[in-house]
Formats: C-alpha cells, structure tokens, sequence
C-alpha cells in the first residue's frame, strides 16, 4: 500500500458483513476509511469498530443505486479529504431461482444493487483518480459469475457483469495509472441472506446450509482482498473451491458445463444439501 500515501478508503456495503471486514482491515493499517451505507446504525457502529482499531471512520449515508446520492459521496469526500485512493464497490444482495419463475421486480431490484450501483461507482470516482493521479478501485462479484450454476440466473447475471466490466476497465484505466481488482468469493460467513429472494424455499434452505458450513470467513476473504490490492491482482480468488471451478471453467468448459448439468438432471446436489 506505500503507493498510497493518503491512505484515502471508501467501502459501500460497509455496515456489516465483508464491507465492514474490509474497513477493519484499512483500519488496522492506520487508513482513513469511509462507509458508504444506507443503513445509519450500521454504519456508525462501522465506524465506531474502525476508530478502536486504529482507523479514522466517516460515516456517509447513500442509495448505491442513486448516481446523484454517490456524487454527492464523492463531493464530500473530495471536501473532506481531498479525494480516494481506493474504492471498493461492495455493496450486494443475492437471489435464486429457475427462470420461469424469476418476477421481473426481483430481476429490477438485484441488478440495480448488483450491477447498477457498480457501474455508477466506477463512472463517479474515475475522474476523481484520474485528476489525483491515481488510485484503485475493487469490485465485489462472486465465483457465481464463473460457475453459473442452475437456479441462480439473476444472480449469476449480475456477478458475471461485474466481473466483465472490471476485465474491460482494468486495462481501459491503466493509462490513468487505476488498479481494477475483481474479488470472486463462494460461500463464506457473512450476512448475505438477511435479504435473500427466491422463488422455492428449498433454494434458500441449500443456501443456507452452504453458507453454514462454510470454513471461510469474511476476515480471511477481506485479508486476501487487500493483498491482491498490493499486489495489484485482476482477481482475488481466495478459496479452494473458488479456484477449481476457475480452472475447470478455463481448461475445460464444454466438459465442466456437462458435468454441472449432469449432476443438477440428477438432483445430486439438492440430496448433497440435504445431507449436510
């Protein structure tokens, strides 16, 4: 992080889960972090958290999904602090099921929190970089955007967008000296189903046990973030899991599309969560 001198975050989605792992994580490294939430309680407890741990918190209240809200974000901590180093576009909700079934307002509401509020990040604090010479931003997506895993379309769609765009922004902003990192997490301890949406309870009772037994913490995923950071990393790929369905997708796609199908025909998965 020495490239960074102001030591200058913003984390949206930072009231809880990975958004607030990562704040504690720029905290403990002295960094001014702000956190970018709609949920005012949430955020003042952030900031309480980053303060004790070593960090400077300021608290900004925005809709992610309202470019006017971020530009008004991006004023006041240009006021405040002169501008960002890193932006960290967190901010997530997730959601499940088979195509026919997925409302159209299900549909409106994860892409715009999921893809929207993303795009919208990028395009507001680009100039802001730019005009201080740098910076980097990060990309929340998830390794659902490489496996595409069945009854998970809306989902998967919005993860495999961000993934794209951090692709196509990585190499449109290194003329502008602007690191892109794109982080693709699988299940992990976090909140992500206070908000869940799906169209069969069973889709939320598989989840749910996924995300139970998961090994992986946020601190851990928020940890391997910041180094792939430092080491101005394109993806920030941190359990095993994650990287095998990353190779199998890349070496052998046609075969691993087959193989995901197979197993879905067969239910085996749904008799996998069940079993847990």
């Amino acid at each position: 992080m020495k490239r960074f001198e102001k030591k200058r975050a913003f984390i949206t989605g930072a009231g809880s889960g990975l958004g607030r792992a990562l704040a504690l994580q720029f905290a403990a490294k002295g960094w001014k972090v702000a956190i970018g939430e709609i949920n005012a309680q949430r955020a003042e407890e952030s900031k309480r958290l980053v303060e004790e741990k070593g960090g400077k918190g300021l608290v900004v209240i925005c809709d992610v999904t309202d470019e006017k809200a971020l530009q008004a974000a991006a004023e006041t901590l240009s006021r405040e602090w002169g501008g960002v180093d890193v932006l960290i576009n967190n901010a997530g909700v997730a959601a499940a099921g088979s195509i026919e079934k997925i409302p159209m307002d299900q549909w409106e509401w994860i892409l715009n929190i999921n893809l929207k509020s993303v795009i919208l990040g990028c395009k507001v604090f680009v100039p802001m970089m730019e005009a201080q010479g740098g910076g980097h931003i990060v990309n929340v997506a998830s390794s659902a955007g490489i496996a595409c895993l069945p009854e998970m379309s809306c989902y998967n769609v919005t993860k495999a967008a961000v993934i794209s765009l951090s692709e196509t922004l990585y190499t449109e902003l290194w003329p502008k000296k602007i690191g892109v990192t794109v982080v693709a997490p699988t299940f992990f301890k976090t909140n992500l189903m206070d908000q869940f949406r799906s169209t069969d309870e069973s889709q939320r009772e598989m989840a749910q046990k996924f995300f139970a037994r998961s090994l992986a913490t946020a601190e851990q995923v928020a940890a391997h973030v910041v180094k792939s950071i430092e080491k101005k990393r394109l993806y920030a790929i941190y359990q095993p899991d994650g990287k095998l369905v990353w190779w199998a997708k890349r070496l052998a796609p046609q075969m691993y599309y087959r193989t995901v199908g197979f197993f879905y025909s067969s239910r085996f998965a749904r008799k996998a969560a069940s079993a847990l």
